[in-house]
């Protein structure tokens, strides 16, 4: 995929990409009111049942994405889908804490900017 935009996990064995789409940026917005929004609610989740869900769910959608980007090139080789209960079975709290750093890297990654500087500045003054 575009290790550019992209984070990589293991999940029972298998690896999965997490990359944060324009897609998975609508269906975080819609849930949290925006990414900025992200870091409050599952630092501050009422409960850790609560905080444990929100981590799958996350952690779903963003490995999600890759494999419908793979299924949208390759139709005639389309992988399943990650779901949650399929995730929560394959992992233990220690590795959905490990998968942190890898969700922060995935959204760092579909958010930066690459800002590139001209050389020489077309509003410059020449002496």
């Amino acid at each position: 995929m575009d290790t550019e935009r992209s984070a990589n996990i293991t999940i029972g064995g298998e690896d999965y990409e997490l990359i944060l789409t324009t897609k998975a940026t609508k269906e975080i917005a819609g849930r949290y009111g925006g990414l900025e929004n992200l870091d409050d609610k599952l630092m501050k989740s009422e409960n850790f049942e609560m905080a444990i869900g929100e981590i799958v769910w996350l952690i779903t959608l963003l490995a999600n994405q890759s494999i419908l980007i793979h299924n949208l090139k390759n139709k005639e080789n389309k992988r399943d889908l990650l779901a949650e209960d399929i995730l929560e079975l394959l992992t233990s709290p220690l590795d959905l804490a490990d998968y942190k750093a890898a969700i922060t890297e995935a959204l760092y990654k579909g958010t930066k900017r690459n800002v590139v500087s001209e050389d020489k500045s077309k509003n410059a003054v020449v002496e």
